[in-house]
């Protein structure tokens, strides 16, 4: 997998900006607020269809304009390929592959990324959301099916959190909520087989990458937990059915109906890491947790390319300032032979191997080489 060109009209703070990439390694280097984030988040757009910064499509747009391209041109199992994403403000985004119009569901897996960001190092010690979010993403990429699996079960989920509402306030009846419940927790069995099957190849894999930063010195063990899941009652067989799911939504009924929403499914489950059996959330110390979140990054690339048979591009958004150089050179030397990898950085003096990369600097959305 790999991107070739990139092209802007209007996308932030670039008016007009045509690059093209040769080299395994591209370093966008600058001061701060120059557009170097921009630029890697175009090429996530292209990967997964939604900004990692905003949800809403208009911020995308520079704000003297009233639309805004971005194309990519990519090479996927030796194919070249391109997307085009047009934004216009007050309409939804169009979308092309290759000059035919898809929808946002159908562009997902044709161009595979992962994306580091700062933000990420808080994926061990933050909520639960973000741990689902990183595992959703992962599988989504590499399983279409689960991604339509996901967006229905979402949908279905708004449902019923609506129809709990309206019963709450005493607009509904609570025997309406039978159907929603048998599709939600069928949904719910379905979204978690392939989580746990998928997480344990993740786990796996992370566990391998993490005994090789910490020189073997440290285990890294992920599972998957299920908050309203009974050790004394329930069988780790049971939350595959939906006949299971089905009979924990009607025994939590008292509680959704006082808040108002589902408090059972795969929506509230989490990723608990551990380093030598201690809970890495809990009591892992700064140092710990940031080789856990550089551990799981990079067994997410493997997972990817074991589903797909190809690494995905590498965005790498000013994190390796935040990484101790032990680590960042652990994360160089895995990346610079074999992975396409776009990195944004604020000082150069940061990469010590210059050749293997081509470095361009960003200044108010001008790009020099």
């Amino acid at each position: 997998m790999r991107v070739t060109a990139i092209s802007l009209r209007h996308f932030r703070n670039y008016q007009h900006l045509d690059l093209s990439f040769e080299n395994n390694i591209t370093i966008f280097s600058g001061n701060n607020a120059q557009g170097k984030t921009n630029l890697l988040e175009a090429i996530y757009i292209a990967a997964v269809g939604r900004s990692h910064r905003t949800s809403v499509d208009a911020e995308l747009i520079n704000w003297q304009q009233d639309g805004a391209n971005v194309g990519i041109g990519f090479v996927r199992k030796d194919v070249e390929n391109s997307v085009s994403i047009r934004f216009t403000r007050n309409q939804n985004k169009s979308i092309s592959l290759n000059s035919h119009p898809i929808k946002t569901r159908d562009l997902i897996g044709n161009l595979t990324a992962v994306l580091f960001s700062p933000e990420d190092l808080t994926l061990v010690k933050g909520a639960p959301a973000l741990r689902r979010r990183f595992l959703d993403i992962e599988i989504s990429q590499t399983s279409r099916s689960y991604y339509q699996q996901l967006l229905q079960y979402n949908r279905i989920l708004q449902q019923r959190n609506n129809l709990l509402k309206k019963i709450r306030e005493r607009r509904a009846q609570a025997d309406l909520l039978e159907t929603w419940d048998k599709q939600l927790a069928a949904g719910a069995a379905a979204l978690v087989i392939k989580r746990k099957a998928a997480l344990k190849k993740v786990a796996m894999l992370a566990s391998l990458m993490h005994r090789k930063i910490t020189d073997s010195q440290e285990n890294l063990s992920i599972v998957y937990y299920q908050p309203y899941f009974n050790e004394k009652s329930d069988s780790e067989k049971d939350i595959f059915s939906e006949e299971w799911y089905l009979q924990k939504l009607q025994q939590a009924r008292t509680i959704d109906f006082a808040r108002g929403i589902t408090t059972i499914g795969p929506h509230r489950d989490d990723l608990v890491l551990a380093v030598n059996g201690i809970n890495l959330r809990t009591y892992g110390s700064q140092g710990q947790q940031r080789t856990g979140v550089l551990a799981l990054k990079l067994a997410e690339l493997e997972f990817i390319k074991s589903e797909s048979g190809e690494y995905p591009i590498l965005l790498l958004d000013d994190v390796m300032s935040e990484l101790d150089g032990h680590r960042r050179d652990q994360l160089l030397n895995f990346i610079k032979d074999r992975i396409q990898t776009f990195i944004t950085a604020t000082d150069e003096e940061l990469f010590h191997q210059p050749k293997f990369a081509a470095f361009f600097r960003i200044n108010q959305g001008q790009v020099m080489r």
